[in-house]
């Protein structure tokens, strides 16, 4: 997305005023305890194996050690690290792609990932009737999915193609039919990977428009993925700092990004 620190920053310290009046407010989202293990197997075909035996040698990755946190509604919450860090990992659990080797984990809201967004579509059936399979997938009901289906569609504006098969789209055309089904779901939990580039630059305008509107909610939850200390600064008021799947800090989002630099 074409990032505007300085406007992001304004909403954020309006989420921080607007929540500083509130009281204590729930819990959305919880790991405790919280590692993911992955074997690594030397082929395809050990992998496979591996499935039917215990007696095929593996290597053991943890993408995630023992992680424990906690995010409140309405908080905005950077995931800083380096690649491999585990940020990615983490939010294929908080999205439910992926679960956890041991500990426990809790998600409350409807969740919206700005990220792998060509993924999980069936290429056989049309983007209209993707649009039902992706939003029922989120527990969304059918009479709840057919009131945004026309702003969807207007919002990926990919024409006629609504109707052909998936099969047929380009890459471009999945990544925007998927970022419009993200963001038009009205989502309690918003997960960003700032990296993302969707589009043409027109259409990349318009994304960044569609996530400043739903930031500007206070009671959206926002977790967001960045290497970028500033833009992490600008969306975010608290960070945690991960390294090889380890909580290295947590806090104020200042203190961590001065840590974060600090093991640069």
């Amino acid at each position: 997305m074409a990032i505007n620190t300085k406007d992001f920053a304004e909403i954020r310290k309006v989420r921080e005023e607007n929540r500083a009046q509130e009281g204590e407010r729930k819990l959305v989202v919880s790991f405790t305890n919280v590692t993911k293990e992955y074997k690594l197997y030397k082929t395809a075909k050990a992998r496979f194996k591996g499935l039917f035996s215990k007696k095929v040698p593996f290597k053991v990755n943890r993408a995630v050690d023992n992680l424990s946190f906690e995010v409140r509604q309405g908080d905005a919450l950077a995931l800083l690290g380096h690649n491999g860090a585990g940020k990615s990992t983490i939010l294929k659990m908080v999205t439910g792609v992926t679960f956890p080797t041991s500990g426990e984990i809790y998600v409350d809201g409807t969740i919206s990932a700005l990220l792998e967004l060509s993924a999980g579509f069936d290429g056989e059936s049309s983007g209209r009737d993707n649009i039902y399979f992706k939003c029922g997938l989120l527990g969304m009901e059918k009479e709840e999915i057919a009131a945004l289906e026309q702003e969807i569609i207007d919002f990926a504006d990919i024409g006629e193609y609504i109707d052909q098969p998936m099969r047929s789209y380009s890459s471009g055309m999945k990544a925007r039919l998927g970022f419009a089904i993200s963001v038009n779901v009205k989502p309690d939990i918003l997960i960003v990977d700032e990296a993302l580039s969707v589009g043409d630059k027109k259409f990349r305008k318009k994304c960044t428009a569609k996530v400043k509107e739903i930031m500007a909610n206070k009671d959206v939850t926002l977790l967001f993925v960045t290497h970028a200390s500033e833009t992490a600064k600008a969306f975010c008021e608290r960070a945690i700092v991960l390294e090889k799947g380890r909580k290295l800090f947590e806090g104020d989002i200042d203190e961590a990004i001065e840590f974060y630099e600090g093991t640069q």
